[in-house]
């Protein structure tokens, strides 16, 4: 059966091109990730406030640098884009910004993050976040990305609003987690925003 509408964005739309390093203009780098990233994000991944937003853990830097190589693939199978924030200067990992559940056909996406310890407080996820979702709506053409995290994480929920991301519901009991089933904010931009 034929669609009636054409794709947002074709295939090759992202692989046809090595993955760019992206400046947000104040201070990051959006950076591929590279194999010796492997035992910062081991490091990352041991601190509490990890395990208690995310479902996944970190056992060893092996297991890490297997992840690096899944990005990569999940690049070049325009699955998902994962970035390094790095300060533009020094070069120090920061954090982790990406899109992941990527749709080419409807242009849609959604956006994740985390920072390392060090980083928290400092804007350096609203500024990531904001990079990413320039390069992603804006110079590349997808329609709309969505930006989900628990209820209770109001650090995660400062930052989808003061970069744009319109709350738009939550989902109940949406995603489990050690300590059970949490509700989620589903916050969106659209292009245009």
């Amino acid at each position: 059966m034929p669609f009636l509408t054409s794709p947002v964005l074709t295939a090759g739309t992202l692989a046809r091109h090595p993955q760019p390093t992206l400046a947000t203009g104040d201070g990051l780098l959006l950076r591929p990730w590279r194999a010796e990233d492997a035992s910062a994000v081991y490091e990352v991944f041991q601190d509490p406030v990890m395990h208690q937003w995310h479902a996944r853990a970190a056992d060893s830097e092996e297991e890490v640098a297997g992840w690096i190589r899944d990005w990569h693939r999940a690049w070049k199978e325009e699955r998902e884009a994962h970035w390094a924030v790095t300060d533009a200067d020094s070069g120090s990992l920061l954090g982790r910004v990406a899109l992941r559940e990527i749709r080419l056909d409807d242009g849609t996406a959604e956006v994740a993050y985390w920072t390392v310890p060090a980083a928290r407080g400092r804007g350096i996820a609203v500024r990531a976040t904001s990079g990413l979702t320039r390069w992603a709506l804006d110079e590349t053409g997808f329609h709309r990305l969505e930006l989900l995290h628990a209820v209770r994480n109001e650090a995660s929920c400062r930052v989808a609003s003061r970069t744009g991301f319109t709350l738009e519901g939550t989902k109940r009991g949406a995603v489990l987690h050690p300590d059970g089933w949490h509700d989620m904010h589903l916050h969106a931009r659209v292009r245009g925003d």
